[in-house]
């Protein structure tokens, strides 16, 4: 147990600095490119995406959650059985791009989009050939190792879009930076453990286990890409690709406190409960809470400041191009705070098998999702929209903590005190710009259009 709990203590600074590394690339990399494409771009980009990764994730099968959980997670023909999965989905997503790229370029109305998505897609055939050495690196908790490869493989990205855009600003620095690092994330990935290349094999036994834990995650990550994406999706149609370039900027930098959360649950949380969830629950319950605390601590700080401050960040960094996600990142900071508070619990149900909370959690947030930006838009313009967004996380936690009270988990308490603490922080932090004549995000928000 000592040195499980060391694994998780260093895995979680690993995760951090792995976590900080990125947005730091990613933020630094993005002031860069945003001063050298224009906003259009951006937002064209965002569709393409939306696409790729909602048929990845309406076709998951979990491998890599498989080879963590099952116990048979470093025999090699589970490895090899998972890999040839992994490889045969990776070309069938390709073709799935194919199939979908000219509905998509027509209903958009956007040409661009009928060879965008096929050339993005490449990256699911780089993505399912990657070595499944990158799951056992979460299963034995090495996360430093997937730190460097992660933040390695990303900067070469970066740098090589960069460069691109300098040299010819395009859509293509985008989509060259994407293809490059995902070829070296797939070529790396068989290195990582020498002399542990996969190759190709088909075991039932093996195939029987992803498959039965894969139906679920299947039917959950597919309601996840609904719930995540359909702001995109809706907002789409409803703003113009420079707004939803905007938009992009915004729901990114609003987007970190769960990222960082995210990252230590899959990489940290996950595979440590996976090791002791049979422990009795009054002994397991205080842990958690105990252990969850500096967690939401941590949160909080990050939501304080992106709500409280988000507006002079945009103001400070961008350029006037920007400006919309000035009123757009508070808003969508805020709203975030529901989905932080699941997000360092519900690992606890996956421990357990039991993802028809989260599934039923991502239904509500879909439904809310598109009735709130439907009507915000219709009674109160772009401002009503993004609203829409910001409240779709509250119906998530309410099913996720359902869940936990069936299954003997409540920590309802401590999430309400850490709210209440967020709210006391907000109200400080209004209360000292008012003080000094700094305008609120709420004046430029009221300047949207109705």
């Amino acid at each position: 147990m000592a040195s499980l709990k060391k694994l998780v203590i260093r895995g979680t600074l690993w995760t951090l600095i792995g976590y900080g590394g990125s947005q730091g690339l990613r933020f630094g990399g993005n002031l860069i490119l945003t001063r050298l494409l224009y906003p259009e771009l951006f937002g064209l980009m965002a569709l393409t995406n939306i696409f790729i990764i909602g048929l990845q994730l309406f076709s998951d099968l979990g491998t890599s959650w498989s080879v963590v959980q099952n116990k048979r997670g470093d025999d090699p023909v589970f490895l090899n059985t998972a890999w040839t999965v992994d490889v045969i989905r990776g070309f069938v997503l390709w073709f799935g791009c194919l199939v979908i790229a000219w509905p998509i370029a027509t209903l958009y109305q956007h040409p661009e989009l009928l060879w965008l998505i096929p050339i993005v897609g490449i990256t699911t055939i780089f993505s399912g050939f990657e070595s499944t050495a990158i799951a056992q690196l979460e299963r034995h908790l090495d996360v430093q190792k997937q730190v460097v490869f992660e933040l390695s493989t990303q900067a070469v990205g970066i740098i090589i879009m960069i460069i691109w855009a300098a040299i010819a600003p395009s859509i293509w620095a985008l989509v060259a930076g994407g293809l490059a690092s995902t070829f070296l994330k797939m070529v790396w990935s068989h290195f990582l453990f020498p002399g542990s290349s996969n190759q190709f094999a088909w075991e039932k036994d093996a195939l029987k286990d992803l498959l039965t834990l894969g139906q679920w995650i299947f039917i959950n990550t597919a309601l996840t890409f609904l719930a995540e994406q359909a702001d995109r999706l809706i907002l789409g149609d409803l703003f113009s690709l420079s707004l939803l370039g905007v938009y992009g900027i915004a729901f990114t930098l609003s987007d970190m406190p769960y990222k960082v959360v995210m990252s230590i649950s899959n990489k940290v949380i996950f595979p440590a409960i996976s090791k002791s969830i049979d422990q009795p629950r009054d002994i397991l319950v205080p842990k958690i809470l105990k252990n969850r605390r500096p967690f939401l601590l941590a949160s909080l700080l990050l939501v304080v400041v992106l709500a409280g401050f988000g507006d002079l960040l945009i103001t400070t960094l961008y350029d006037p191009r920007y400006l919309d996600a000035s009123w757009m990142l508070p808003i969508l900071a805020l709203g975030i705070w529901p989905r932080l508070l699941s997000q360092t619990n519900e690992p606890y149900l996956f421990a357990m098998g039991k993802f028809q909370y989260t599934t039923c959690g991502n239904i509500l947030r879909l439904a809310c999702t598109i009735i709130g930006i439907w009507m915000g838009f219709q009674y109160f313009g772009n401002a009503g929209a993004i609203m829409g967004v910001a409240l779709n996380d509250l119906f998530y936690y309410l099913a996720v903590n359902y869940g936990l009270l069936r299954e003997g988990l409540n920590g309802l308490m401590q999430d309400l005190l850490a709210t209440f603490l967020l709210l006391g922080c907000l109200a400080l932090i209004i209360a000292v710009r008012l003080y000094f004549n700094l305008d609120l995000p709420i004046h430029s928000l009221l300047s949207q259009p109705a």
